[in-house]
């Protein structure tokens, strides 16, 4: 009996998983956006706190995809 790690994901969930982990990439791959000295934020120019904040919402949609993988395999919270 195959277990649930085996089973073959939906298309469009595939899709959906993989644009969710390219959105930080694409969105850091985009130089001139944040290439830029201003605005400050507590001092800090743009350039590192664009990036800085990409560090904790890159996380986010690793958990997002994760999260949409395991619920479509139908895995339990606790498991």
């Amino acid at each position: 009996m195959p277990d649930a790690a085996s089973k073959k994901l939906p298309t469009g969930v595939v899709v959906g998983v993989g644009v969710l982990l390219a959105i930080p990439v694409l969105a850091l791959l985009l130089v001139k956006v944040y290439a830029k000295d201003g605005p400050h934020l507590w001092g800090f120019p743009f350039f590192y706190w664009y990036q800085f904040a990409w560090v904790f919402l890159a996380s986010g949609f690793t958990y997002a995809a994760f999260a949409l993988i395991r619920r479509t395999r139908g895995e339990e919270d606790g498991a």
